[in-house]
């Protein structure tokens, strides 16, 4: 199965931020915006001028972060690159709205929905020489344990690599897809069996990182050429400091694990932007051990950072910004 090499000239991470308007709870607590926005790459936040390729202000549509953020994507997968999104920030920052959305809205839905109606509307207008297959799986990482989000009965499952040392979720569900709808249709099963914690940052905070795969294979019937491009979607659990959420016992501990995960994809983004060749700490998680093949190599990575502009998330919002500068 052939799979493209990007144009080593390219960066294939690229981090953008966006910023959710200030929320009702934290105008209740006295908070203050907080940035200023001086160009459409920048972000000034307790008077430190971040810089990423593209910040989007409160005011952003969905569509205009769909476009400038995800949308090249599509046609990189379609020509058998690998490609990984991810939304990043603490609980309550705009990354479940920001991937998903308002699933049925033209107007509100995330990241995740337009892309599944593009490919699909891209497959349609394809030369009819191409077949498609297309494949999904579901998964999340809760304690550092992957369980399977499509068969509750998988709890623990494990990577292994195939016979070209490309890792992969071993027994994990995979199901055969023709059209968006039975892509949303498996998201929202998957999405009932998430694991749900109360934390006093927001009661539906997910204390998972969630994986969402498409597996998109092609073949030309006359040539024979086939292509095969992997899209993972991923919502990383909210990053909040332990402090603030008043934390403990198992919570503590899903935090804590959160953190530490968090950190072993800072640590492989990080070298991979600075191309460092000898070591990327791929083993240091399972959530990088998954995604391996598409964070380095033939894959684009793009990360949305999402950040609150309150006073009153002063400190997550830094965090948050200086991840993202990494």
């Amino acid at each position: 199965m052939q799979q493209q090499q990007p144009d080593p000239k390219e960066c294939n991470i690229k981090v953008f931020c966006r910023f959710r308007p200030q929320s009702d709870a934290e105008t209740k607590a006295g908070g203050q915006i907080v940035v200023k926005f001086p160009t459409p790459d920048t972000a000034i936040h307790g008077g430190r001028t971040f810089t990423f390729d593209r910040v989007f202000k409160p005011t952003a549509t969905q569509e205009k972060v769909y476009s400038e953020a995800a949308q090249a994507i599509v046609q990189d997968v379609l020509n058998g690159y690998n490609g990984t999104i991810f939304a990043y920030g603490q609980t309550s920052s705009g990354k479940t709205h920001t991937m998903e959305g308002l699933i049925d809205s033209s107007l509100h839905q995330g990241i995740i929905p337009r892309i599944v109606q593009d490919i699909f509307n891209h497959i349609y207008n394809m030369d009819e020489n191409l077949e498609f297959h297309i494949k999904v799986s579901y998964f999340e990482i809760y304690l550092d344990k992957i369980r399977d989000l499509l068969d509750v009965t998988k709890t623990n499952l494990a990577v292994h690599e195939d016979k070209n040392r490309v890792p992969f979720v071993k027994g994990g569900t995979e199901r055969f897809v023709s059209s968006p709808e039975e892509v949303m249709e498996i998201i929202d099963e998957g999405k009932a069996n998430r694991h749900v914690a109360v934390t006093n940052m927001n009661e539906h905070s997910s204390r998972s990182h969630s994986i969402f795969l498409l597996h998109i294979k092609q073949e030309n019937v006359e040539t024979n050429k086939k292509l095969s491009g992997k899209l993972y979607l991923v919502d990383l659990a909210g990053s909040e400091k332990v402090s603030k959420t008043h934390a403990e016992g198992s919570v503590l501990d899903e935090a804590k694990n959160i953190n530490k995960s968090l950190s072993a994809l800072g640590n492989v983004i990080s070298a991979l932007a600075e191309g460092t060749k000898s070591h990327v700490p791929y083993r240091d998680s399972k959530m990088t051990r998954i995604l391996q093949e598409s964070l380095g190599g033939n894959a684009r990575t793009t990360i949305i950072i999402c950040c609150s502009p309150s006073s009153f998330n002063d400190q997550e919002t830094r965090s948050t910004l200086m991840f993202g500068q990494r």
